[in-house]
C-alpha cells in the first residue's frame, strides 16, 4: 500500500502560515494519508490560547484532520492542568510515551501510542516529549528514559502493526540515537530544533524527517508498505508562504480571539499613572518589573532587560488582556549568585544602543530586542557612554564579591548580556514574569517607585 504522510512542527501558533498549509492538506489528501504534527503547535503567547486554555488550537487541529500531535515543551508550559484540559477536550490524541505526572504516574488524558487504521494498514504511532530539566517539576511534570519508554512501546504492540512512526520533539540527536538503537521504528518525524531538512535522511534504515519551524513548510512522505517493508518513494518539505489562507481557519481565530477577549478583558485594577515603556531609556514599566522581582526574590539586587516588555500600561483600567499583550513570554522569575565584576560587564555593555537592540532571540523570548537593563536596589553612575560607580543597597560594588540576582531564566542563560551567565545556584520559580508584573501592579506603592530613576547621569 502506499501511503502519504504530512506533517508539520513547531508551528508556534503562527495561526497566518497555518491557514495556508490547511488549504494544501485540503488539496493533496485523501484516504490513504496521515497527517501529523510533532509538537509545539500550541504556543501560549497567543491571546487566543491564553484566554481558552489553549482549546483554541486543538480546534484547529480537530477541524483540519490531524490525526496526533506530539507533546512539546509548548503544550507543557502552561503546566499539568492545562495540558490535562486540552487533552481531555480535543479529538486529536496528544501523544507522548515518556511524559509523566510527579510520582511517575501515567497522565490519563495523554496517550502514549495509538494504532491508526488507514484501508487495513496498522499504523502505530509514539509520542516523546523533551526533558526540561528543572522546569519539569515546577510545571508539575516528571519524564522517564526516553529510550526505554519508546522500546516498550513496540514490545507491547508488537504484532499488532504493520507500519511505526515515532513522532518526536526530542530534537535531532535524540532522533538519530533512537534510530541507530531501536529496531522496529520505520519513520521518525522530529521536531524541537526547528531543522528545515532538503530531503529526509534514513539513519540505520529509519527514515527521519522534520520540517523546519513557524509553520513556513510542510513535509511530504510518501512511502510503500508492502509485508513489513517500507520503501521511501517521495520526501521534501514545500514552502507554503505564497499559499492562500484557509477561510474556514481565519474565522475559527476569529471567532476564537472574541472568546478570549471577552474572558480576559474584566479589570482587576486601576493605576493613576501612566507605565511607559522604552527599549533603550530606563522606564517605569520595566522598573517596576525589577522591583517587583527584587520582593519576590528577596535578593541583593534585581536586574531585568526591557526587551522581556512590548509596551507599557496607561492610567486607569487594567486587565489581564493587557499585561498579556505586554509580556507574552513564558519566563520566569529566576535567582542566582554571580560575581561583581560579571555585573559590571552586563550594566557597562546596556549603555550601548546596539545591544539594546540587538536580536532578542532566546529560549522563551516572544518579543523583538534584548533591550536595556533595569535594576532594583541598586543605583548606577555613567557619563553617557561609561558607568562610573555602582551601588547596591547604598554600597559600592565589589567587583570580587559574589551577589544574589532577582532576574528571569533568559538572563540567567546569559541571552543578550554574556557574562550574566558566569553564574552559580539558579532558581527558578514557577511563575511567569507576567504573573508577576499583574501581583504587583496592583500596589500603588510599586507603582509610585517605579518613577525612581537608577541610572543617573554624571
Amino acid at each position: 500500500m502506499r501511503l502519504t504522510i504530512l506533517h508539520t512542527n513547531d508551528i508556534h501558533s503562527n495561526f497566518e502560515n497555518f491557514s495556508k498549509i490547511v488549504n494544501q492538506i485540503s488539496e493533496w489528501k485523501d484516504s490513504n494519508t496521515l497527517i501529523l504534527d510533532a509538537g509545539d503547535f500550541a504556543d501560549f503567547k497567543r491571546i487566543e490560547l491564553l484566554g481558552t486554555d489553549g482549546l483554541a488550537a486543538m480546534e484547529l487541529l480537530d477541524t483540519t484532520g490531524y490525526d496526533a500531535l506530539a507533546v512539546g515543551n509548548n503544550e507543557i508550559f502552561q503546566g499539568l492542568d492545562v495540558l490535562k484540559y486540552m487533552a481531555a477536550n480535543a479529538k486529536i490524541p496528544l501523544l507522548s510515551c515518556n511524559l509523566r505526572c510527579l510520582g511517575h504516574l501515567e497522565i490519563e488524558e495523554v496517550k502514549r501510542s495509538i494504532i491508526i487504521n488507514k484501508n487495513g494498514l496498522r499504523i502505530l504511532i509514539i509520542g516523546a516529549s523533551p526533558d526540561l530539566g528543572p522546569f519539569n517539576e515546577l510545571l508539575g511534570f516528571t519524564l522517564i528514559d526516553y529510550l526505554g519508554a519508546v522500546q516498550h512501546e513496540i514490545n507491547e504492540s508488537q504484532d499488532e502493526y504493520d507500519l511505526c512512526i515515532l513522532l518526536s520533539h526530542l530534537g535531532m540527536d535524540k532522533d538519530k540515537e533512537i534510530a541507530v538503537k531501536i529496531s522496529g521504528i520505520d519513520i521518525i518525524i522530529g521536531g524541537h530544533f526547528h531543522i528545515l531538512m532538503d530531503q529526509p535522511e534514513i539513519v540505520n534504515g529509519t527514515i527521519i524527517h522534520t520540517s523546519g519551524a513557524q509553520g513556513e513548510h510542510i513535509g511530504k512522505l510518501v512511502v510503500e508498505v508492502n509485508r513489513n517493508q517500507v520503501q521511501l518513494i517521495e520526501g521534501n518539505n514545500i514552502n507554503i508562504l505564497n499559499s492562500e489562507e484557509s477561510t474556514i481557519i481565519q474565522e475559527l481565530v476569529k471567532q476564537n480571539k472574541k472568546k478570549a477577549i471577552d474572558r480576559l478583558s474584566e479589570p482587576f485594577c486601576t493605576i493613576n499613572k501612566n507605565l511607559w515603556h522604552d527599549v533603550v531609556e530606563e522606564n517605569p514599566m520595566t522598573n517596576l518589573l525589577a522591583d517587583a522581582l527584587q520582593d519576590f526574590l528577596v535578593c541583593d539586587l534585581a536586574i531585568i532587560n526591557s526587551g522581556v516588555i512590548n509596551g507599557g500600561i496607561k492610567k486607569g483600567d487594567v486587565s489581564r488582556k493587557k499585561i498579556i499583550e505586554l509580556c507574552p513570554s513564558p519566563l520566569n522569575p529566576t535567582s542566582f549568585k554571580i560575581q561583581g565584576k560579571d555585573l559590571w560587564e552586563a550594566l557597562q555593555n546596556s549603555l550601548d544602543t546596539d545591544y539594546c537592540y540587538a536580536d532578542g532571540k532566546g529560549a522563551g523570548f516572544r518579543g523583538k530586542y534584548v533591550g536595556r537593563l533595569h535594576v532594583s536596589n541598586a543605583v548606577i553612575e555613567h557619563d553617557g557612554r561609561n558607568i562610573l560607580n555602582i551601588y547596591i543597597h547604598g554600597v559600592s560594588l565589589n567587583m570580587e564579591q559574589w551577589y544574589t540576582v532577582a532576574s528571569s531564566d533568559y538572563l540567567q542563560r546569559g541571552t543578550g548580556y554574556q557574562t550574566l551567565a558566569r553564574n552559580q545556584d539558579e532558581q527558578y520559580n514557577k511563575e511567569y514574569l507576567r504573573d508577576i508584573i499583574q501581583e504587583y501592579v496592583m500596589k500603588e506603592v510599586f507603582v509610585e517607585k517605579a518613577f525612581v530613576e537608577r541610572w543617573l547621569l554624571k
